[in-house]
């Protein structure tokens, strides 16, 4: 039975390289972000993930859009990030609180808001980094919100037991985005070495983090899993 993907920031990069695979298999598609996105056939919600009254009026539209489709499986993807170059000895509390607004409670939100209406076979599934795990200077707010995501999971997947709904932490490694080209000022060295760092000497494309996504999807084995995609990179 065709499936309903939900992701946010299916606008570009990652989302929308899902959007485009979910799409091909011939499932509806609805994009969660301030843009549209690119692919055909899609649906967009405009939203600012960061503002509870847009917020709420997407969780309201999609109450509603859920209750009237038939019963398939949901495909729910938390995908839209916000990061800032900032660091623990200078972060403003209004600046963590609009990462966490975008990057955690936007995912709260819409979790509390669809969950009770997604029937077994559906998936949460969270697009996490290589930063749930470890850290980095100068992405503190980034940082925190990722590790967040990762608790968000387990939890998810804890509290979800017995429901038929599994989920999954997916963290990419240096993956060709516009959030990645826009964090590095569009400086093609620095691009160049973070593609160096892993063992095939180059960014994920995301492309390749759709893949993942979908067959997160379609394997309820992996419930409460993180999975790594980031061509095995190298430690420091």
């Amino acid at each position: 039975m065709p499936a309903i993907a939900i992701l946010t920031g299916a606008s570009s990069g990652i989302g929308a390289a899902a959007a485009q695979q979910f799409m091909d298999r011939g499932d509806t598609v609805i994009n969660i972000s301030r843009r549209d996105c690119p692919v055909a056939g899609v649906e967009t919600i405009g939203t600012d993930l960061g503002d509870a009254e847009s917020l709420a009026s997407t969780c309201a539209a999609l109450t509603e859009r859920l209750g009237s489709q038939q019963d398939g499986p949901v495909c729910l993807v938390h995908n839209a990030s916000l990061m800032l170059k900032d660091r623990c000895d200078v972060t403003s509390d209004e600046d963590l609180e609009r990462v966490l607004a975008v990057n955690v409670v936007g995912i709260n939100a819409i979790n509390r808001t669809l969950l009770p209406q997604m029937p077994r076979g559906s998936s949460v599934l969270y697009v996490g980094s290589t930063l749930s795990e470890k850290a980095v200077a100068g992405a503190f707010s980034y940082v925190v919100s990722k590790h967040a995501q990762l608790g968000m999971m387990r939890a998810t997947c804890q509290d979800l037991m017995g429901r038929g709904i599994h989920t999954a932490l997916i963290c990419p490694g240096f993956t060709d985005t516009t959030m990645l080209r826009q964090h590095v000022g569009n400086d093609e060295s620095v691009l160049e070495d973070l593609g160096a760092m892993n063992s095939f000497g180059r960014l994920v494309a995301p492309d390749e983090i759709a893949d993942l996504i979908l067959w997160a999807h379609q394997h309820p084995v992996i419930n409460g899993a993180v999975l790594h995609g980031n061509l095995g990179q190298i430690e420091h």
